[in-house]
């Protein structure tokens, strides 16, 4: 019998996305081609362990698997090579494949987002909080994208308070998000600023939560974006930056994004 990739103590996680790319990484099995019967067994085994314990795992927990029970049995099931070659079926794991994708970007940034915080907090003293006063705005602060992946967690953890189930598949992308906000974003006049937290709470799944936050993080990237406060530790605004126009002329900018999460 082959031995269990987790450890002897029972590993906390933030979610099932979390688990999954855990056994993956540990394992380093290519996400790409995910064995799901090996998968489906250590995540059950993991939730089974946990019963054990007493710890209570979220309704999330319990729908991923059951999305991999399902996808274990349609990878099971023969396919008829007739009908293969009439309409070729996509692998049942790439939604899978999507989602854990992005996930681990946005755990990647938000790690990389706590390093600079961590760096920042140890060079900047308080009295030199005047140099994050931004010259074109008056009366705005300059904010880190550290404070955005707060705000975001925020969100996340008072939306814990109330069961999500997220039966319909999600198919929304980060592109697709980035071309929602600057839709969005064009119906502001500059200088006025679109609340960050209410774009968050103004989506009906954590995964677009991240998709959401993610599509920010590209649009600040691009500096079509800036991200301002109106005052220290108060909700975080988007503004249009000077460029936005000039950045969103033409489709060749999304095209590119799109080009980079395909």
């Amino acid at each position: 019998m082959s031995s269990s990739p987790l450890n002897v103590h029972l590993e906390i996680y933030e979610g099932p996305l979390d688990l999954l790319l855990d056994l993956i990484r540990k394992q380093q099995i290519d996400i790409y081609d995910i064995p799901i019967a090996r998968i489906t067994a250590q995540y059950l085994d993991y939730m089974q362990r946990a019963a054990s314990l007493n710890f209570e795992l979220g309704a999330e927990f319990v729908y991923m698997a059951a999305t991999l029970i399902q996808l274990k049995s349609r990878l099971l099931l023969p396919r008829d090579p007739e009908l293969e070659k009439i309409s070729p079926e996509e692998d049942p794991r790439k939604e899978l494949v999507d989602r854990l994708l992005e996930h681990e970007r946005f755990k990647n940034a938000a790690e990389m987002l706590q390093q600079k915080r961590m760096i920042e907090e140890a060079i900047w003293s308080n009295p030199q909080i005047q140099q994050f006063v931004t010259d074109a705005e008056e009366g705005d602060l300059a904010v880190t994208l550290y404070d955005l992946v707060r705000t975001l967690q925020t969100v996340m953890d008072r939306m814990k308070d109330r069961p999500v189930y997220e039966v319909d598949k999600e198919d929304v992308t980060v592109p697709q998000m980035i071309s929602y906000l600057r839709n969005l974003m064009k119906e502001h006049k500059r200088g006025e600023a679109l609340s960050a937290a209410q774009l968050f709470e103004g989506q009906r799944s954590r995964r677009r939560m991240i998709c959401m936050f993610l599509a920010i993080l590209e649009m600040v990237r691009m500096q079509a974006l800036t991200l301002v406060q109106s005052e220290q530790f108060g909700d975080i605004g988007l503004k249009k930056a000077k460029q936005f126009d000039d950045i969103f002329a033409s489709e060749e900018a999304l095209a590119a994004i799109q080009e980079e999460y395909l």
